[in-house]
């Protein structure tokens, strides 16, 4: 069994040279006081389905601490630690000081650690099969109550089990960053992470520009993404409440290997599916993943179809801010009210199968009606839209929309989108 090891790792080498592999027996934890030094991983518990050790990604002076598939050696790092400050020779050490803290060193200097919440007295840090890396304290009577968890420093992967959204009591926000590139694991300026509006919703973000908008969370899926539909392979999960507020999704077949990766490149968050098969990594989904989910292509007051031409079209009861801009195929500047509204006078449309607007001004009240949701609208003057906040079973809550209506999608099958009550004056309706 020795010589088959030994012959696994000379072929790695040869092949892979870019791949730091360990030839010493596999361990699952750093005690208090144990080093990892460059050459050495431990493998996680109980499959061994990840390790963490030191690698370049062919680049032999920028050596990156992170995590990585063990048996899967094409594109396989889902996280790394010190991305924006690589190593730049083999004189790395992590080792985890009495404090319960991760220590990562070159040449005496600390080029990255962890920050735990608390003290520990017998802290140990393990490298779990989920690809999470914890550092947790032996001595505590909950062994899940994790000083520190890698799963809330994403880099740009996203695995089952992982979430992305806020903790409330620490104002952490977890979310992923992109690489600068393939082979760059310095953080990018794409992210993808829960803005939390009163009623909140995922945006991937260019710097500080939306690029992308999820749509909010309606109590069954996210409006902008019918897909995600009750499935034998996924389980989806929205949480929100006042100590968290976090997506999460888990695999129902804990065979699959799958992933979820923010490029940025590519401008994307396409997911992947690991074939054994063909011994590479299979393309699954995108996000954005279509033109009209690129944010606000069709300006305020305006829908976007890919269905239609021109893909943009004005809502009911309005028109293009500027016609000749609007025929010309600019549609930035949206679209105004054909006639002024005249407040309690007023009344509502329903326009149905859509992405529901940007949820930067809106109010949020889960306990009432639609019924009492239209009538809080209607006397409110600035209120310009609403529907339910969860539309599962009969549909319950009520979520309201104020001033000018951004970055709506309409989808040609109606049942995957929502239906939205739009503001109009009383002339309007009739028509």
């Amino acid at each position: 069994m020795k010589f088959i090891l030994s012959l696994k790792s000379f072929i790695y080498i040869l092949f892979f040279p870019s791949l730091v592999v360990s030839i010493v027996p596999d361990r699952s934890s750093i005690s208090q006081f144990q080093s990892l030094s460059y050459g050495k991983t431990i493998v996680s518990s109980p499959h061994g389905m990840f390790e963490l050790g030191f690698f370049n990604l062919g680049y032999p002076n920028r050596i990156y601490l992170g995590i990585r598939y063990k048996n899967i050696p094409v594109d396989n790092v889902v996280w790394v630690a010190n991305g924006g400050n690589p190593i730049n020779d083999s004189s790395a050490d992590l080792k985890l000081h009495s404090s319960g803290n991760l220590v990562l060193t070159h040449n005496n200097m600390v080029a990255w650690c962890t920050r735990s919440s608390k003290a520990a007295q017998n802290p140990v840090a393990e490298l779990l099969d989920s690809g999470n890396l914890v550092i947790r304290d032996l001595n505590s009577a909950n062994q899940e109550s994790y000083l520190w968890q890698s799963f809330d420093y994403p880099s740009n992967t996203m695995l089952s089990g992982m979430k992305v959204g806020w903790e409330l009591k620490r104002n952490l926000n977890i979310r992923l960053i992109a690489w600068k590139s393939g082979d760059d694991p310095t953080p990018g300026d794409l992210s993808w992470s829960i803005v939390r509006h009163p009623y909140p919703e995922i945006y991937m973000m260019k710097g500080n520009k939306k690029y992308h908008r999820l749509g909010p969370w309606n109590g069954l899926r996210f409006t902008g993404m019918p897909e995600m539909k009750p499935n034998p392979v996924y389980h989806y999960e929205f949480v929100s409440n006042k100590e968290e507020v976090y997506y999460t999704w888990t695999l129902k077949q804990t065979s699959l290997i799958t992933k979820a990766v923010l490029n940025q490149t590519a401008l994307a968050r396409p997911r992947y599916v690991w074939s054994e098969l063909d011994e590479s990594w299979m393309f699954y989904s995108t996000l954005p993943s279509d033109y009209c989910d690129h944010y606000g292509v069709c300006g305020a007051n305006a829908y976007c179809s890919t269905s239609a031409s021109p893909m943009c079209e004005c809502l009911k009861g309005f028109k293009p801010k500027y016609l000749e801009k609007w025929n010309s195929m600019d549609w930035s500047q949206g679209c105004v009210l054909q006639h002024p509204l005249n407040c309690k006078h007023d009344g509502f449309v329903l326009l149905e199968g859509l992405k529901v607007p940007d949820t930067k001004a809106t109010f949020v009240n889960d306990s009432i009606d639609i019924e009492k949701c239209r009538t809080k609208c209607l006397n409110n003057c600035s209120c310009m839209a609403y529907t339910n906040s969860n539309i599962s079973g009969a549909g319950s809550g009520c979520v309201m929309w104020f001033g000018d209506l951004f970055d709506i999608k309409q989808y040609s099958v109606a049942e995957n989108g929502q239906g939205l009550y739009i503001r109009l004056p009383a002339s309007e309706l009739g028509k």
